[in-house]
C-alpha cells in the first residue's frame, strides 16, 4: 500500500505519486491517469475507460462491414 498526501495545489486539490508507481502504471509528466469506481472505492490507471467502449462499437462496425473494407484497402 502506497500513501499519497493531499496538497492545495492552486484552487484544487492533488497528490504526487512516487516514482517506483509512475514506473508501475508506466505515466511520466503529462500523461493523463483516470480514477474510476471500484468495489471499495476508487482506482487509477492510465486506460482510458471509454477507449474499450469505442474499440467495442469499432469492433462491430468492422465485422459487418468486413468486405467493404477490404475493398476500399485495395
Amino acid at each position: 500500500m502506497v500513501q499519497l498526501k493531499v496538497r492545495k495545489v492552486g484552487n484544487s486539490l492533488g497528490f504526487t505519486i512516487p516514482a517506483q508507481v509512475a514506473r508501475e502504471l508506466r505515466v511520466g509528466e503529462g500523461d493523463s491517469v483516470f480514477l474510476t469506481p471500484a468495489p471499495g472505492g476508487f482506482r487509477i490507471t492510465p486506460y482510458d475507460p471509454g477507449f474499450a467502449e469505442a474499440m467495442k462499437a469499432a469492433e462491430g462496425f468492422v465485422a459487418r462491414y468486413r468486405n467493404a473494407l477490404r475493398e476500399l484497402a485495395k
